[in-house]
């Protein structure tokens, strides 16, 4: 039986799932109590998705479809002295695919990983860069 996988293997598989649309599979990444955080909120989005089960539905139907991601652009990723938890600084691109118009929005994320699973994912999304739902 292998390992499970890194805090770090977690979050560049989770980056191939976000650009390839593969939300079932994104959902996958998480325990199945885990829980996703969005402190700043923003047009569309919910403060907080609590268990696997409401993180799959809201990434497969009721997130934000109109939103295309194209790259995570990571400026930096802190360790920390707990094992399980990772910081990411990153820009997220892409583009509104009703009219082709790009967006970039910058992000400080927090992320705890235990047994190769999303256990927490809080966002500091910069929600006033985020394109109005259509």
């Amino acid at each position: 039986m292998s390992a499970p996988a890194t805090p770090l293997e977690v979050l560049e598989r989770r980056r191939d799932l976000l650009i390839n649309r593969d939300m079932e599979a994104f959902a996958d990444l998480f325990a199945a109590d885990g829980v996703i955080e969005l402190p700043f909120g923003g047009p569309g989005l919910p403060d907080r998705l609590e268990g696997r089960d409401e993180i799959r539905a809201f990434s497969t139907k009721a997130g934000r479809p109109d939103l295309e991601i194209r790259d995570l652009r990571v400026r930096d990723v802190h360790r920390t002295t707990d094992p399980e938890v990772v910081i990411m600084e990153l820009t997220t691109v892409g583009r509104v695919v009703a009219t082709g118009e790009p967006f970039e929005v910058p992000c400080i994320q927090v992320f705890r990983i235990r047994d190769g699973r999303i256990v927490l994912f809080r966002d500091y999304v910069g929600a006033g860069s985020l394109p109005a739902p259509s």
